[in-house]
């Protein structure tokens, strides 16, 4: 499958009530939608129900701010057997100006069900291309992250 063909773009207008004690929006907010449009690429892909395995890395670049807009672009940038990573970029917008910045981007790990395969990926996007080529690495740096975690238990 294309990259291309996993793009899912969203847009959301940013309210009082969204803000946080700093006057820009809440991260827990942006977290909320970033899931939700993560999700759509992540499917598109896959073509099947999906869980979020985890939110590998959410960078803030710059506070998004009352009455801006926020502008959502995923795509998918790697797959194994289970599992896939969706990058996305959030772009402000001060909608009085039109001028645009960076507020944040994203790595996500979601998984398939068992059973369920997933398909090849072509990179067809620039942007794409470049994440794509580090995919492995990443994979291999969750892994030991993981691996270096004490077990957890409830007590």
């Amino acid at each position: 499958m294309l990259m291309s063909e996993t793009l899912s773009v969203t847009t959301h207008r940013i309210f009082q009530g969204q803000m946080n004690e700093h006057a820009s929006l809440f991260g827990g907010q942006t977290a909320a939608w970033l899931d939700e449009t993560a999700s759509i690429s992540a499917h598109r892909f896959a073509r099947s129900k999906m869980v979020t395995g985890s939110l590998d890395r959410l960078v803030y670049v710059k506070p998004v701010l009352i009455g801006h807009a926020l502008i959502y672009t995923s795509f998918v940038t790697g797959c194994g057997k289970r599992s896939l990573e969706v990058f996305t970029k959030l772009v402000g917008e001060d909608l009085d100006t039109g001028e645009q910045y960076l507020a944040a981007w994203s790595l996500m790990t979601f998984v398939i069900n068992p059973g369920s395969t997933l398909p090849s990926l072509e990179a067809d996007l620039p942007l794409g291309a470049k994440l794509a080529a580090g995919y492995a690495d990443r994979v291999a740096a969750n892994r030991a992250a993981r691996q270096s975690m004490p077990d957890i238990t409830i007590d």
